[in-house]
């Protein structure tokens, strides 16, 4: 098994946030009607992020173009659950799957890809330990959209804060996420 991989999030027992970054269009929209509305896409893939610092990597701290925008998503944790039971990982690796056909037939049969990242610290500077992505697509956008969202919050205000102060105490705290023995290896997460 490659390095330590694990999801570490801001949740409680009834829900999880995870972080997307958006145009300030799709940002806008989705704040003011409370839930992802055009010109949010549900037919293209989305992927959502429970680690802020990935979040601020991959955006660039909302400065990169269509990502000028990011939003705190608090999704339920049923449906965050069931994302990951219908995941399959985005490239072939032995564990879990024995075989490449095995994992190419769990692929096609999938609506949601799952993609672990080096995760990064407050100056997204690389770290140890991989974080997960989980990319959407088909049924389960529309579940995330329709099911599985209950808030949205615009945060750029406060990434562009942290981006200048790189004040490590005013970072969301994400602690491990719990996943059952037999959900953990499925998704080629490590078990603590």
């Amino acid at each position: 098994m490659p390095k330590l991989r694990e999801i570490r999030a801001q949740y409680d027992d009834e829900s999880i946030t995870v972080y997307q970054a958006y145009n300030p269009q799709i940002a806008q929209a989705a704040t003011a009607a409370g839930k992802f509305v055009a010109p949010f896409s549900l037919d293209r893939m989305t992927w959502i992020k429970p680690s802020f610092c990935w979040m601020m990597y991959r955006s660039g701290w909302a400065t990169k173009l269509g990502q000028e925008r990011v939003l705190a998503i608090r999704i339920s944790r049923v449906g965050f659950e069931w994302a990951l039971t219908h995941a399959s990982l985005s490239h072939f690796e032995n564990p879990p799957y024995t075989s490449y056909e095995q994992w190419l037939e769990a692929k096609s049969c999938s609506p949601v890809r799952i993609q672990w990242d080096p995760e990064r610290d407050i100056h997204l500077n690389r770290l140890d330990h991989r974080s997960i992505q989980i990319g959407l697509s088909g049924d389960a956008v529309g579940a995330y959209v329709h099911d599985w969202t209950l808030a949205i919050d615009d945060i750029t205000h406060t990434v562009h804060e942290l981006a200048d102060s790189r004040d490590e105490s005013l970072l969301p705290i994400g602690r491990p996420y719990p996943l059952s023995e037999d959900l953990a290896p499925r998704l080629g997460a490590t078990l603590n």
